[in-house]
């Protein structure tokens, strides 16, 4: 496969150029693995050079599995799409409106037009804000001293919504309430539910909230880009003892263990010899959700943390449950239709079901939506596309 040649090129030149830490991809088809790669260092710190095996934070690549697995419950009945969420979780029962601030600070909340369901949450229009993307989110923090979501602590998860339930679509924390709905139709802990549902049975054994000391030893560090645009290493990690898993953002794992995730969608719901979702499930997670809504440029409000997020601006984007969904073909290949999202540390995923591909590109430096990180990218999904189109169905693991 020719292109194998060429996408280690890109991401070779790239590390090399100190341009990026390092990085690890993989492509699948439903049935095999035809790319994987690892480049650069682990650490700009220290000596260890990337391996396949590393471990990332894989941040809001976690939105995917976490939703699949309320999927699972909405399958058995435990949950519902459409129904009051707040009837299973009471602190969502009666949802309040920030509609701004007084002339001395103090947030102005109103009670919502209508009740959240899981779908609202699972679709990101439930009105719930990231206080990175969100100004009167962060200053409703700020005023109120309520922790910020990666604390991972309960009282994050007791904020008001920026707009009505279904109104608007709105990048935020709705997803660690599906984590949260999950536990409460369940009746285990998040971890311990994805563990046994979805992780065990296809295989996933290398990821998880909790860093394991195995995985400590292939842990990848974070990296922060300079104004200068040089990268240093900085510390970073998710709290490791939780009083919620974050179900939006918690996990920590390998390439290797997201593809396996994401060919189980591929190939409907099926994976390592087990049917862990129906056909239809899949198919429906896999729709436009929001209707006539449409995601547009998200924009920064924590430029440390994040660039203004401009996800192919010449395209309309859809969501469905819970996946970014391209209306058209990109310039790298990837079909209308495919599903896709993404970590805040430069972590990258893609399910092209007309096309029978996935892929999965793991890098770990702040901002997100880095203009270099975007290279690698779109270097690597190029490749992958030139390697089926040329038809050579040769393994290129």
């Amino acid at each position: 496969m020719q292109s194998k040649a060429e996408i280690d090129q890109v991401l070779r030149q790239k590390c090399e150029a100190k341009e990026i830490p390092g990085v690890v991809a993989m492509a699948a088809t439903g049935s095999e693995v035809i790319y994987q790669g690892a480049f650069g260092k682990r650490d700009l710190g220290k000596d260890d050079a990337m391996t396949a095996d590393s471990v990332f934070w894989i941040a809001s690549m976690t939105k995917a599995i976490t939703c699949a697995a309320g999927m699972q419950l909405v399958e058995q009945g435990k949950l519902s799409l459409d129904e009051p969420i707040g009837k299973l979780l009471p602190d969502l029962a009666n949802p309040q409106v920030l509609e701004g601030f007084d002339a001395s600070g103090e947030p102005r909340l109103r009670p919502a037009t209508k009740p959240i369901t899981l779908r609202h949450l699972m679709t990101h229009t439930a009105g719930f804000a990231y206080s990175l993307f969100n100004g009167d989110c962060a200053q409703y923090l700020e005023k109120t001293g309520t922790p910020d979501i990666f604390t991972c602590q309960n009282a994050a998860l007791k904020t008001p919504i920026m707009s009505d339930p279904g109104t608007r679509w709105e990048y935020g924390i709705n997803i660690d309430f599906v984590g949260k709905a999950v536990e409460a139709a369940s009746g285990k802990p998040l971890a311990a539910y994805l563990r046994d549902n979805l992780f065990a049975p296809l295989g996933m054994s290398d990821i998880g909230f909790k860093i394991t000391d195995a995985m400590r030893k292939r842990l990848v560090g974070v990296h922060a880009r300079g104004e200068d645009g040089a990268l240093s290493p900085i510390p970073f990690e998710v709290e490791q003892a939780p009083e919620f898993h974050m179900g939006g953002g918690g996990l920590y794992g390998t390439a290797a263990d997201y593809i396996k995730f994401t060919q189980m969608i591929l190939n409907k719901g099926r994976g390592n010899g087990n049917q862990l979702l129906k056909p239809e499930t899949v198919a429906l997670m896999s729709q436009n959700h929001i209707g006539d809504l449409s995601i547009g440029k998200i924009a920064t409000k924590a430029p440390m943390y994040t660039n203004d997020v401009d996800l192919y601006p010449d395209i309309v984007k859809k969501w469905g449950l819970s996946f970014l969904i391209n209306t058209a073909k990109t310039a790298e290949g990837r079909s209308a239709g495919s599903l896709a999202w993404a970590g805040l540390a430069n972590t990258y995923f893609w399910i092209d079901p007309a096309r029978n591909v996935a892929g999965v590109i793991l890098m770990q430096l702040l901002p997100f939506f880095d203009g270099k990180a975007l290279e690698a990218f779109a270097g690597f999904e190029r490749g992958v596309y030139a390697g089926l189109d040329a038809g050579s169905g040769q393994r290129a693991a």
